[in-house]
């Protein structure tokens, strides 16, 4: 059975919190073997091609803006189960609610900035990987 990739992104509260180095430690204790990761800025009309799933939610407006709002960290990470895995490591939505121990539930401060974005499912993953990386860039 092949190993599952997924998308993680880092957002801005943690980039500016200098939090990159305890994420990362956190995911590949985990097990996570990484096979790219870049940092970057998305311009704002680029991140609302990006959450564009969510533009009929009442938080979209508020997600865009923070979203392009700063420098991200997106990496494709990579092992057996990597979202469930990922999505159990990052925790709840809203850090308050979050697991102690998970990436936003130590690095989180509310539901918005809440350290990190993590694809959802396989089909997320399909769009969101190549959103950021190039065929050329995944580390195999």
């Amino acid at each position: 059975m092949a190993k599952e990739q997924t998308l993680c992104v880092i957002k801005p509260d943690a980039l500016s919190s200098k939090s990159i180095g305890g994420i990362l430690s956190l995911i590949e204790k985990t097990g996570f073997n990484i096979l790219a990761l870049k940092q970057l800025s998305l311009p704002f009309e680029e991140v609302k091609v990006f959450y564009a799933v969510h533009k009929e939610m009442s938080f979209y407006n508020s997600l865009v803006q923070f979203m392009s709002s700063g420098p991200i960290m997106a990496m494709v990470l990579e092992k057996d189960e990597a979202i469930a895995d990922l999505r159990k490591l990052m925790g709840a939505t809203d850090p308050k609610k979050a697991e102690p121990g998970s990436i936003r539930a130590v690095f989180g401060t509310d539901i918005e900035r809440n350290a990190v974005h993590g694809s959802d499912s396989k089909a997320s993953a399909s769009v969101e990987i190549p959103f950021f990386f190039s065929m050329l860039e995944l580390i195999k």
